[in-house]
């Protein structure tokens, strides 16, 4: 269970020193410091459940989310990337539960394409697969043509290309123009042209 600096001060009132409370519960492994102020009473929690604790308002996506729905093969293990907004640089916090890394994403697509799901006690945000890799191609760098644009999605990102063709196509026209950039026009022809 996630507990902040001033759950555990009303926990621990009773003692005359609760920031020595805290630390010796942190030194013998019964909390678990998450980020400075916000602590973990499981050691053996999964990082999904604290990624948008870390850094919110936050939703996870990017390579995280595209690993999970099997878009891309590359393994993601205890790296938590998400998307935030207004945060105006990448944000990365490591601590004992893993990597996690913030980017932001235009306030305007934001709410757009994110799921809510609880598990154990928890409760955590994803985006969908269209949203992950729109989110992604949102985050690289400008590519010019549909040629440039293939290679980017089977080269550079390695994209399944079976688990592509099961995207939804209304959903990455609906998302896609929010972003503004050109990635995201480019997706949206490819789409057009290749995915029937």
């Amino acid at each position: 269970m996630i507990c902040s600096f001033d759950d555990l001060a009303i926990k621990y009132k009773n003692y005359v020193d609760v920031k020595n409370k805290i630390r010796r519960e942190v030194q013998s492994g019964r909390l678990v410091q998450i980020t400075r102020g916000l602590y973990e009473t499981d050691a053996r929690a999964d990082g999904k459940y604290l990624a948008s604790i870390i850094c919110g308002p936050s939703y996870l996506s990017f390579d995280y989310a595209l690993y999970i729905y099997s878009l891309i093969p590359e393994a993601v293990y205890k790296t938590y990337t998400s998307a935030s907004f207004q945060k105006r640089r990448m944000k990365r916090y490591d601590n004992y539960f893993g990597v996690f890394i913030y980017r932001d994403v235009p306030a305007d697509v934001y709410p757009l394409g994110v799921l809510l799901y609880e598990e154990n006690g928890y409760s955590y945000q994803i985006a969908t697969p269209e949203k992950a890799l729109c989110d992604k191609l949102y985050s690289l760098p400008p590519v010019k043509n549909l040629t440039e644009f293939r290679a980017l999605l089977f080269e550079d990102l390695r994209i399944d290309e079976d688990e592509l063709m099961k995207l939804n196509k209304e959903i990455i026209e609906k998302i896609a123009p929010w972003y503004r950039a050109n990635n995201l026009k480019l997706f949206v022809k490819f789409f057009r042209k290749w995915i029937k």
